[in-house]
């Protein structure tokens, strides 16, 4: 959630930044402006009547103490009036101040001045590309045929149990994706972040603080007898540590990973591109967290970007690096870089990885604050990766490493899966 004090100071840059989103936020700049300042008058308004409120029971008291009861009686009935019209404007304060708040909820962030500008993924950066595409041999296959031809992943299955979207992995695949899982956490935790085991479900603050709520409420799974929601990605109980937590300066910087399995809706998702393990209901993801000073963050954000890099070169895949334009970021993002594997069978990137900084617009929602230099508090920065998103990766690897004799294993996950060929 944007502050309202930056909105206020920086009216016109915010109005242009979210022009990047295809987004004329004008209207709704100005009538923010407008409700705090109405907040500001009823707040100080009722300052002033709960102070004369004050004020007069002392006077009251004293008029009594004195002997002077007729005069007592007179001014108690104006504490009367006073007790009257001060819950009358409270009333009003609390639904300015909602009103308020559920205009900044709809706000997103403001994206970082290196954002493109552009309306979709046709017109997103790309600003990195690496790692050799292969020439599979004759009668090589997509990733959803190879499954089925080696028995290492069965979607009917999955469609019978549950439905589409939620696969059963056997055999040589489901050893490939325990790995994957393995190889990803030791990575993250060779790299100082501390390993979190999450829960699956989080409650409707959760949602809230990292802005999952209400963005995305139709997009999360909602158990509706106990108002919980399965997690779309381990970025949201993994930040929720954070809430309502003041830190102290030399805490920071903060990293964390977490191995999850993540629950999307993905409604509307039909379609050729979207089959096999393109995009599911239910995937595994391993993720990185950090909590950083605002001044570090976008370092700690190239460092995040350094260290996918490093896992893809390493499990030698194709892939190449977007900088996402405004019509394609986030709601919560001021910058993300989104990391795409290229399917040779498929003949198309897939995305497999977005690194993300939000600056203060999660602190802001989750109150996350640290004590700076002077003593005073300041909301952090926090960011978040997927180190990575299994579905797309094991797609990946089935199609770019698939030979005659069978699927090679990347040498890096050999130790991993005790095997190094699927035949």
């Amino acid at each position: 959630m944007l502050q309202i004090p930056f909105i206020r100071e920086h009216k016109d840059l915010v109005i242009e930044r979210l022009k990047k989103r295809q987004i004329d936020a004008a209207e709704m700049i100005n009538q923010v402006i407008a409700l705090d300042e109405q907040r500001r008058q009823e707040q100080t308004h009722l300052d002033n009547m709960l102070a004369e409120s004050n004020s007069l029971s002392k006077e009251i008291g004293i008029l009594y103490k004195s002997g002077q009861a007729e005069q007592a009686n007179a001014l108690k009935a104006r504490t009367a009036d006073l007790k009257t019209e001060t819950k009358e404007l409270n009333d009003k304060l609390n639904e300015t101040a909602e009103a308020l708040n559920q205009l900044l909820y709809k706000i997103p962030n403001v994206p970082n001045e290196l954002v493109p500008a552009g309306n979709s993924e046709e017109e997103n950066e790309e600003i990195f590309i690496e790692g050799k595409i292969p020439t599979l041999h004759d009668g090589a296959l997509p990733h959803w045929e190879l499954a089925k031809k080696y028995d290492i992943i069965d979607f009917e299955l999955g469609n019978k149990i549950t439905g589409a979207g939620f696969p059963v992995y056997k055999g040589k695949g489901a050893r490939l994706q325990r790995a994957l899982i393995a190889y990803f956490l030791d990575k993250n935790t060779a790299a100082g972040y501390t390993e979190y085991q999450l829960p699956l479900l989080v409650n409707e603050a959760s949602g809230f603080g990292t802005g999952q709520l209400p963005d995305k409420e139709g997009q999360m799974y909602h158990v509706t007898e106990d108002n919980l929601y399965l997690i779309p990605t381990s970025e949201v109980p993994g930040t929720n540590i954070f809430r309502d937590v003041i830190l102290n300066e030399n805490e920071l910087p903060i990293g964390i990973t977490g191995y999850t399995p993540c629950f999307r809706r993905e409604a509307g998702s039909y379609g050729a591109h979207v089959r096999g393990l393109n995009r599911l209901h239910q995937f595994d993801k391993v993720e990185i967290l950090r909590v950083e000073h605002p001044e570090n963050s976008y370092k700690a954000l190239d460092t995040m970007v350094d260290h996918v890099r490093e896992i893809l070169r390493e499990l030698k895949l194709p892939y190449r690096i977007l900088r996402l334009c405004g019509g394609d970021l986030g709601f919560t993002a001021a910058m993300t870089y989104d990391f795409e594997v290229f399917s040779t069978a498929q003949d198309r990137w897939l995305e497999i990885s977005s690194v993300s900084n939000f600056e203060t617009f999660q602190a802001n929602r989750l109150k996350l604050r640290f004590k700076n230099s002077e003593g005073k508090n300041e909301l952090a920065h926090t960011l978040n990766g997927s180190s990575l998103a299994l579905p797309r990766v094991l797609a990946g690897i089935l199609e770019n490493y698939q030979t005659p004799e069978g699927i090679m294993i990347p040498e890096v996950l050999i130790p991993y899966t005790g095997f190094s060929i699927i035949d």
